[in-house]
């Protein structure tokens, strides 16, 4: 059965959709299948895996809202499946206050795929409203990106609490998976300084591979690109490349 890990963090700017797309594209390099849902309105992870958010017949939105099967709209990709999303997205955590079971939309339509999958990633929004609730009722793990910079550890208490409270009332399993260092800058002692602030933080739960500055890491989505595809010999593609091996002996399978 499929592991389901939410890439999260409420703050924006961190490198979550920038992670979500190059993991999994760097896990299908690997020979696992992957499927990456996206749940941001922004559906920058859709476009960052080659996929036209103007031209989808159906989207998570559909399979939320309307309860199309969530097969129903996945798109394969040379670099993952991706289960898309749109605009429609930005509305949906108010029309699911109208639905029966709103906190588990996500999760019994992922279900309905799960075992299709070694992985399935969700890239949330940069919130912790209803839309990301339904991710961490749906994960089985939590995948926490955090930018090397003055404000690192700003916000993270919140996101704790936030899991403490689905574990105590929506999802007992859930757990951090991982957590992945990024737009580290190995000129400055302070990003070194963040880095091992959050691994005092985060015992034995930081990625050993940081992820850098990285321009190529920055160009690639504006191709609609994976980096590893954009420029397989840049820095950011070796360090998604290691953290990807990290991942895997993390699933152990």
């Amino acid at each position: 059965m499929g592991k389901i890990l939410a890439v999260v963090n409420q703050k924006g700017g961190v490198g979550k959709t920038t992670t979500a797309v190059n993991l999994t594209a760097t896990l299908k390099d690997l020979g696992k299948k992957v499927l990456l849902c996206d749940f941001d309105p922004q559906a920058n992870g859709t476009s960052g895996l080659g996929v036209d958010k103007r031209r989808l017949k159906n989207s998570v939105y559909d399979v939320i809202i309307n309860e199309i099967p969530a097969a129903d709209a996945v798109v394969s990709t040379p670099y993952g499946d991706v289960l898309p999303s749109s605009a429609d997205l930005a509305g949906a955590a108010v029309e699911l206050l109208t639905v029966s079971e709103p906190n588990f939309r996500l999760k019994n339509a992922l279900d309905s795929i799960k075992n299709n999958y070694d992985v399935i990633f969700i890239d949330c929004p940069p919130s912790l409203e209803l839309l990301t609730v339904n991710a961490l009722a749906a994960a089985d793990g939590i995948l926490v990106p955090v930018q090397c910079e003055y404000f690192a550890l700003e916000g993270l208490a919140d996101l704790m609490t936030t899991l403490r409270l689905i574990k105590k009332k929506i999802n007992p399993a859930l757990e951090i998976f991982g957590v992945a260092l990024t737009m580290f800058d190995g000129r400055t002692n302070f990003s070194t300084q963040v880095a091992q602030e959050v691994r005092r933080h985060f015992p034995g739960k930081v990625f050993a591979n940081v992820i850098p500055r990285n321009v190529r890491l920055a160009e690639a989505p504006s191709h609609g690109l994976p980096v590893t595809v954009y420029d397989k010999h840049s820095r950011g593609a070796a360090a998604y490349k290691a953290m990807a091996e990290e991942v895997v002996k993390k699933l152990k399978y």
